[in-house]
């Protein structure tokens, strides 16, 4: 199970850090966006990857690769309440 977990965890990574690269280099993204990337149904089973999109995002903060935001500004993941984007570090 943890190695399932594990695989899905770097899946999203991968795909936060893919689906930045094919847009602008200001260009944000929402985890709904990376969860639907990793989900492989036709319904909305990508809900239940919501909160390990947000952590895979998290992440990638600490490791310097992207940050998040609310209201177009960066905040602390910790903080983050509510809706984020994602976009890479600047």
């Amino acid at each position: 199970m943890a190695d399932i977990q594990r695989q899905t965890d770097r899946r999203l990574e991968r795909a936060i850090l893919e689906l930045l690269e094919r847009r602008g280099p200001t260009a944000t993204i929402c985890p709904s966006d990376a969860a639907r990337a990793v989900y492989e149904g036709d319904d909305d089973g990508w809900r239940a990857l919501m909160e390990p999109a947000r952590r895979a995002a998290r992440r990638l903060v600490t490791a310097g690769e992207v940050e998040i935001t609310q209201a177009g500004r960066p905040v602390e993941p910790a903080q983050a309440r509510g809706p984020i984007r994602i976009r890479r570090t600047r």
